[in-house]
């Protein structure tokens, strides 16, 4: 039986696929929800961050949750756990927040480090995200399989930032990446191998993130958002993209929390094989009148391509996006996608 868990910037919710069809479980209410991980080596541990109310825990896949109290930051904008950084059987879990900032729990919950020479590199008073030109906020963190100690972080709209001793010190913005960064994703199967989906295109990175080089060919909308790859196949990348960020998040001011659903997101969903260029996924309505705001290939699924909508419609690719299916279930938006148990 799939799980899958999702963010719609107020709730988390449970979309669970039943003998009688997929079925939305509410599992978090009204708290900003934005963004969601779960544990690598146990999808039952989710970690869910907000816009004005920290950092939730779950340990038993979303039926009970613990407020991280102690995390001295509210809104968090990305969440990660760790598959090689482990504690006591645990998984670290990170958050990137608004301020720029990266904390980090060794214990899931109650004691909360900073990554404080982060905020000190020569580029952070550059760092700035239009629509609040005032602040910015670490919107992605990509995590290495075997090395506990490589953490990678993307700022919107600092660009790509680096540590090789687990966040004592840090690499400032990577040489080739791009500064409006939107996700970021170190392949499993293949620990130097990292993509970033940007305001601007796509970058790659085949030194686990030190250097940068654009990998656009192919792409006619550059304002890449999301991203996912099959777990055991580095070979196959999707992104999502639209034409600007006013098609992406609709024609209103752009803010964390809630998207705009006003307007046409003119969007596409690409795919890129090996050295090939990105050619749009068929199957779907081209352009998409929704904005691809979540890709997901599970681990126990890598053949299933799951995409939530900023509509709160999500699809269902088979094969890999070859054969397409929307789930029978709607929420008010799809921020993020986890699997979970």
């Amino acid at each position: 039986m799939v799980t899958l868990s999702a963010t719609t910037g107020d709730d988390v919710v449970a979309i669970v696929d039943t003998l009688n069809g997929w079925r939305v479980e509410p599992l978090l209410r009204g708290v900003g929800a934005q963004c969601i991980a779960s544990d690598p080596q146990d999808p039952r541990v989710l970690a869910v961050g907000t816009f004005d109310r920290g950092l939730f825990l779950s340990t038993d896949g979303g039926r009970t949750w613990r407020h991280a109290d102690s995390l001295p930051a509210s809104r968090v904008l990305s969440v990660a756990i760790s598959p090689s950084w482990r504690v006591a059987g645990r998984g670290v879990v990170l958050a990137g927040c608004e301020p720029s900032a990266l904390f980090w729990s060794e214990d899931g919950r109650q004691r909360w480090q900073e990554a404080v020479a982060l905020r000190s590199l020569p580029s952070a008073p550059t760092w700035s995200f239009p629509p609040r030109p005032w602040t910015s906020h670490v919107r992605a963190i990509a995590l290495s399989p075997k090395d506990p100690q490589l953490l990678i972080v993307g700022v919107e709209l600092g660009g790509v930032l680096r540590s090789t001793d687990g966040g004592t010190t840090w690499a400032d913005q990577r040489p080739g990446c791009y500064l409006d960064c939107h996700a970021l994703l170190l392949h499993p199967a293949a620990p130097d191998l990292v993509y970033e989906a940007a305001g601007g295109g796509v970058a790659v990175s085949r030194d686990a993130g030190d250097t940068w080089e654009p990998c656009d060919d192919g792409l006619d909308r550059r304002y890449v958002w999301a991203l996912a790859s099959p777990p055991d196949d580095p070979a196959i990348w999707f992104v999502s993209a639209a034409p600007g960020p006013r098609e992406a998040h609709g024609s209103g001011p752009h803010r964390a929390a809630r998207p705009n659903r006003d307007g046409e997101a003119r969007a596409r969903i690409y795919r890129r094989i090996g050295d090939g260029p990105w050619r749009p996924v068929e199957g779907l309505l081209d352009p998409l009148p929704s904005m691809p705001y979540a890709l997901l290939v599970p681990a126990d699924d890598p053949r299933t391509l799951y995409v939530g909508f900023r509509d709160g419609s999500l699809w269902r690719g088979d094969e890999l996006g070859s054969d397409w299916h929307p789930l029978s279930v709607r929420l008010d938006a799809v921020l993020a996608l986890a699997a979970s148990g």
